[in-house]
Order: C-alpha cells, then sequence, then structure tokens
C-alpha cells in the first residue's frame, strides 16, 4: 500500500464552519478505531490522524472540550465544535499530540488507514485492506502505527 500525500499545509474543519483548523506538516500515521465510543458518535469507524500540536493552527472558533472513559479504560479528551457538535480531534495523555478526526479535512482524497485498532468490535460489513495492520484492541505501542505510515507514504 502506498499514500501520496498532499502538499501541505492543508485544512479542514466542522461541518458548519466554525472550527476551522490548518495542518503544517504531515501527520504521524493515520488508522482506522473500530471501538464502540467511536461508533456510538460516527456509526461506524473514525480515521484517526495523530499530529504534532505544534504543526495545527486553529483559525476559527475553539472547539469545546468534553471528558469521558475510553475503551482503553483512559480518560479522553475530545474537542467538538460548539456549534455542529462535531468531533474535531482528541487530546491524548502526551501532551504534544492531538489526534484529528480526518474526516474533518477539506480533501480526505489520499486518506487511506495503515491499521485499524479495536477490529474485534468492527461491524460485519468493514473489510481491512490485507496490507494494514490490524489489532484486536489498542496497539502494542503508537510507534507501530507511526513505522508504518512511514513505510507508506511517499
Amino acid at each position: 500500500m502506498k499514500i501520496v500525500l498532499p502538499q501541505f499545509p492543508i485544512t479542514g474543519g466542522c461541518a458548519c464552519g466554525a472550527v476551522r483548523y490548518r495542518l503544517n506538516a504531515p501527520p504521524l500515521s493515520l488508522y482506522a478505531c473500530h471501538c464502540m465510543r467511536c461508533q456510538k458518535y460516527t456509526g461506524s469507524f473514525t480515521l484517526s490522524m495523530p499530529v504534532r500540536r505544534v504543526d495545527i493552527e486553529l483559525l476559527g472558533t475553539e472547539p469545546v472540550e468534553h471528558n469521558e472513559p475510553a475503551d482503553s479504560g483512559r480518560q479522553s479528551r475530545i474537542f467538538f465544535c460548539p456549534n455542529c457538535h462535531v468531533r474535531v480531534w482528541h487530546a491524548p495523555a502526551i501532551p504534544e499530540l492531538l489526534t484529528i478526526m480526518a474526516g474533518t479535512l477539506d480533501d480526505t482524497s489520499w486518506l487511506v488507514p495503515v491499521g485499524h485498532i479495536f477490529a474485534q468490535y468492527r461491524q460485519p460489513g468493514v473489510l481491512i485492506d490485507d496490507g494494514a495492520l490490524c489489532f484486536k484492541g489498542p496497539p502494542p505501542s503508537r510507534e507501530v502505527l507511526y513505522e508504518a505510515f512511514r513505510r507508506a507514504t511517499v
């Protein structure tokens, strides 16, 4: 599998356009999360894109933070648009990172997940590409997904 990255910076935002952001550098990875929480928010899986916090620039309204337990057992810090309530990103336990919901990008044509996490919960009709990593639960480390993304990008 090869992923052709777009020219950075790229932009994204919520459905109503109030929360807008610019991503100034490539993400660290791109993976599909099939956890039950993501399914409740979206009706299916989520394409998650970890980025360095210093590489993202807020252009619009500040998103609203909501905290709740994640399937991993950790507290999840989720950021939504205060108007349309679209989930824009998460703040993981690592303060230098944000995880953008990749579907909020303006151009999603290049998005191909290099891995699937919490795949034991995936819906029956969701197929997993043979070339992608697949973990029944959480990955053993973030580095596994980062390395797969580095190998897949051109």
